[in-house]
């Protein structure tokens, strides 16, 4: 089943070092004398932050940045935009139940600065682990939204907060893939193909779980070229995989593709050597691309493992019937075909493809007594 991954402030939080945050704010509060006061008590406070972890100077910081963000010039300046944007940023963060009184909502307000500190390419520049801190607090931010989104499986909230998530900081395989999970749930199925595209191009960002989420996609889309090239993009990426082996087979199966099964089966034996349903393809597979002897065998282990498999007992009978039918003078082959169509009578005694072999095979024997009695039965089951 697809999954969600979730992510929040305790498990996929992006940290900055506290000593390199806090060297970057020093430099930013060395300033000349005639530097604003507020500016400069809201950096030493968000300094003390993040050194102390207590939100007393957090709180402080946010007075400070306030203060010095009052009028059009303020809210043009380089510093004064950084420092609100480390200040809000982090309470988008820390105060993710909003217990504070705000003017807008911290990831807002954050977002706002950050747009305007991009715009300097220098100072941004030069300013990059701060900038990177605003970031990344944003992302989390939006995280701990997205997530509870997704607690109230209000989908398209949660689809939108990992979008900015995405946007933000050019984000983790996981969010990308929670993207493409959540497109599937409010109908965006062609988006969502568009994003496992994306990341099982290449095998570095694939998976064998979003390999099987594509193909199951095109499934759904009735796109078996697709599909059958996604799985075998994700065979050449983990060969190993068994979900990837069994996906392909089945879909081979479904088209009737035996000659594409045979070498494949195999493999997938060596991983459930004891799955009835797999050694019975295999001995169909097999079947139908003359593989007697193949064939022979993989029903013989059907029959091991379920000696009242109907098809394998079935199967079997008509293989010893075919060659009893080509070698009259074979009793062997007329005493194995008669076992297994007998065995797979008594397990479906209305099986008229069971019984219709038995009257080949007494026909061909010219046992008119059991001939006779078989054809009794076919004639009751037809009339009822």
């Amino acid at each position: 089943m697809k999954t969600i991954q979730r992510m929040n402030r305790h498990n996929r939080t992006i940290n900055l070092g506290s000593a390199l945050l806090l060297a970057a704010l020093l430099a930013v509060i060395t300033l000349p004398a005639v530097a604003q006061s507020n500016l400069k008590e809201g950096n030493n406070n968000f300094a003390m932050y993040t050194k102390t972890k207590d939100f007393k100077h957090l709180e402080a910081a946010r007075k400070f940045a306030d203060e010095a963000y009052k009028t059009k010039r303020d809210s043009t300046s380089f510093r004064n935009n950084l420092l609100r944007g480390l200040v809000y940023s982090t309470l988008a963060v820390v105060d993710s139940n909003r217990t504070q009184k705000y003017p807008a909502d911290p990831i807002d307000i954050a977002s706002a600065s950050l747009r305007k500190l991009v715009n300097n390419k220098q100072l941004s520049y030069e300013h990059g682990p701060e900038v990177n801190y605003i970031k990344r607090s944003l992302a989390n931010a939006y995280l701990i939204k997205a997530n509870r989104a997704v607690a109230k499986a209000n989908y398209e909230e949660a689809f939108n907060q990992y979008r900015q998530v995405d946007s933000i900081s050019g984000s983790a395989i996981d969010v990308k893939h929670n993207l493409a999970v959540l497109s599937t749930k409010i109908g965006g199925e062609d988006d969502a193909i568009k994003r496992y595209q994306a990341f099982t191009r290449q095998r570095e960002t694939s998976s064998p779980v979003y390999i099987l989420e594509l193909a199951e996609l095109y499934r759904k889309k009735h796109d078996k070229p697709a599909m059958l090239n996604t799985l075998l993009t994700g065979r050449e990426q983990f060969p190993d995989n068994k979900e990837i082996l069994f996906a392909l087979i089945n879909l081979y199966v479904a088209d009737e593709a035996y000659a594409a099964i045979v070498p494949l089966v195999d493999e997938a034996i060596a991983h459930e050597p004891e799955n009835v349903n797999l050694n019975y393809i295999a001995g169909f597979a097999n079947e139908m691309e003359g593989n007697t002897a193949n064939a022979k065998r993989y029903y013989e282990k059907v029959i091991s493992l379920d000696a009242n498999n109907f098809e394998g007992n079935l199967q079997l009978g008509l293989l010893y019937l075919k060659e009893y039918i080509d070698n009259p003078a074979d009793e062997d082959k007329e005493n194995k075909a008669q076992e297994y169509l007998l065995k797979a009578n008594q397990i479906r005694p209305s099986e008229v493809s069971a019984l219709k072999s038995l009257a080949v095979l007494y026909d061909q024997s010219g046992d008119i007594i059991q001939l006779e009695r078989v054809n009794n039965i076919l004639n009751q089951l037809t009339v009822n």
